[in-house]
């Protein structure tokens, strides 16, 4: 995989990912709404940053999917938080890709941060530590 390939996969994931937070707040309240908020402020600013730097090679960015299929139904604050859980798992493994393909510095660094914000996320959503976080 290219670096350019790696950017444009993350620009998907992070489009599916705002699609899926944004279900999955509907389902939440209180401070688990609020943090689903953050976070979809979050993948929102991803999502910007990789579009500039697919822009500044030259490259149109990946658009968004008018809807996504989601692995099971959202009904509940539980399926709502294991939807927003399962989403943070699979960004982390678009940007473990992103790091490995990465030929410049301020890519890796990028793809970095964003993995280990995954990584947290993760956590605060009921997952796991894992010793080598986007390793599938």
């Amino acid at each position: 995989m290219t670096e350019l390939e790696a950017l444009q996969a993350a620009i998907a994931g992070e489009h599916a990912a705002l699609y899926g937070v944004g279900v999955a707040g509907g389902k939440l309240s209180g401070a688990r709404f609020s943090a689903a908020t953050t976070l979809y402020e979050r993948h929102r600013s991803r999502r910007d940053q990789l579009a500039e730097m697919l822009i500044e090679s030259d490259q149109t960015p990946a658009a968004a999917e008018p809807a996504y299929d989601l692995p099971g139904p959202v009904t509940n604050a539980a399926t709502a938080a294991a939807l927003v859980l399962g989403i943070e798992r699979r960004l982390a493994a678009v940007y473990g890709d992103l790091v490995e393909a990465a030929e410049q510095d301020r890519t890796r660094v990028f793809a970095i941060q964003a993995l280990i914000a995954s990584s947290r996320e993760q956590l605060s959503w009921g997952g796991k530590p894992a010793a080598f976080p986007g390793q599938v």
